[in-house]
């Protein structure tokens, strides 16, 4: 488990849901906690429910142009991409909030993921298979389930998350699962903030 300063903190939602969204209220208090114990922490916000474009064939033959000779209509259609793995490259921790949507991540989220794999920026291929090319740091990987239990055969979404993530060089991915919130939404929130006591315990909370 990484140990370190966190000046940097970047918080992704993905929930369509902006007002009643299980994922969004624990990453709030993620993100308490985190600044409790760097105040002088610097948060970004970005919400994916605003939007993420899809790569197509523009985008992928921008990205496959040198960048030297890209050129201005290539430089704007990459623009999304290149401020998606400046922020996570940026980050020294990662609050990553999630809802499992039929069984696998919401389609923007999957958008924003297609983004920031990009080979020679963020991983590599090479004779020994990929290599993620970010510095490890902690993810907070805030999830809610309807009815999926988290490890089960049937996450498809938590264990992608990691893939994901592996893929591109973090391997601290510290999950904090609010699962079956249709079957017993207050035990599923409760069960999931005991994953965080674990993971970052509530100081202010222990003072008080």
């Amino acid at each position: 488990m990484n140990q370190q300063v966190m000046n940097n903190i970047l918080r992704i939602d993905s929930s369509a849901s902006l007002d009643d969204s299980v994922t969004r209220e624990i990453g709030d208090e993620v993100v308490r906690r985190l600044v409790a114990q760097q105040p002088t922490a610097n948060v970004v916000n970005i919400d994916l429910a605003h939007g993420m474009p899809h790569i197509d064939a523009d985008w992928i033959g921008a990205n496959f142009t040198p960048a030297g000779q890209r050129d201005q209509r290539q430089l704007a259609r990459l623009a999304a991409s290149d401020d998606a793995i400046t922020a996570l490259q940026r980050a020294d921790a990662i609050v990553l909030t999630v809802p499992v949507y039929n069984f696998s991540v919401p389609s923007v989220l999957k958008a924003w993921i297609d983004h920031v794999c990009r080979a020679g920026v963020t991983f590599r291929y090479t004779d020994k298979g990929p290599q993620g090319l970010l510095r490890d740091r902690p993810v907070y990987l805030v999830m809610a389930s309807g009815g999926v239990p988290f490890g089960s055969a049937a996450d498809f979404a938590s264990t992608y998350l990691r893939q994901v993530l592996h893929f591109i060089g973090i391997e601290d991915v510290r999950l904090v699962g609010a699962e079956r919130v249709a079957v017993d939404a207050g035990g599923a929130r409760k069960a999931a903030l005991g994953q965080l006591d674990r993971w970052l315990p509530d100081l202010a909370g222990q003072a008080a």
